[in-house]
């Protein structure tokens, strides 16, 4: 494993306007000086989190996934997020990680958020992936999944980071704030979040909070309330030291997910 750079971007998002937000995302993205490895997007970071399928589902050779490849061929680095994906009369919120010689892989969102009816839109995603870049095996996750640790349960020779995009409400960020800690020390990983940040078209306020903890819980990096657009390194070292030094994972229950 080599240190890895990951680059979060906390976007404002424009309501179910892809073009203005991809538009946006690349003029911010142009600021970026530093090397990096990997951009994390927040969910549904061209339209939104909306249900309006109709008007915002793409397909997988559309506009959205065009322009992740030449963004990633652009920075010469993986770009990730979620965005609607119309495949076979069905419809996903699909996590995509593009990477710069245009390969990709994708993992659709297991748990879908009924309070939203996102349940009835969407078709829930049936297994998990691990990704390895630079010699670190991650593993990637939306939103609602956070609320649900069987689904992301680490296990040994499992993953070393865990990565949530998401659309995460103001009035519940204290939930997202304890939860991403609780996943980082029960599966001694490194967690990242990234958010989104306004209000979108149903006047539902985001207040941002993206962060990343490490495997004993330390802060990262965290950032409320504004748009960000910031890249932070971890070291391999921090996630073998914490794992030697307090083995948890070694006495961790074995199960499988049917």
């Amino acid at each position: 494993m080599e240190p890895i750079k990951i680059t979060v971007f906390q976007a404002y998002l424009f309501w179910e306007n892809a073009e203005k937000n991809l538009q946006n995302l690349r003029l911010r993205l142009s600021t970026l000086k530093e090397k990096t490895d990997l951009i994390l997007l927040p969910e549904m970071f061209n339209t939104g989190f909306t249900m309006n399928v109709q008007k915002c589902a793409e397909r997988m050779d559309g506009m959205t996934m065009r322009w992740m490849y030449e963004t990633a061929k652009s920075f010469d680095c993986v770009v990730a997020g979620t965005l609607i994906i119309e495949e076979h009369g069905h419809y996903y919120n699909r996590f995509i990680w593009m990477s710069p010689d245009g390969s990709f892989v994708h993992y659709d969102k297991r748990h879908l958020f009924g309070l939203a009816k996102e349940d009835q839109v969407f078709t829930p995603g049936n297994s998990r992936i691990l990704l390895q870049l630079k010699g670190w095996k991650i593993c990637p996750m939306v939103c609602y999944d956070l609320r649900f640790p069987v689904w992301s349960r680490n296990q040994e020779n499992g993953y070393d980071l865990l990565v949530y995009t998401a659309s995460w409400p103001d009035n519940r960020s204290a939930h997202w704030r304890t939860l991403i800690p609780a996943r980082a020390l029960e599966n001694q990983a490194f967690v990242v979040g990234v958010n989104r940040v306004g209000h979108d078209g149903n006047e539902i306020y985001y207040s941002g909070g993206s962060m990343c903890i490490s495997p004993l819980g330390d802060v990262v990096y965290y950032k409320p309330e504004d748009e960000d657009l910031y890249t932070f390194t971890l070291n391999p070292k921090d996630l073998e030291d914490a794992r030697k030094h307090f083995p948890v994972l070694k006495d961790a229950d074995k199960f499988s997910i049917i």
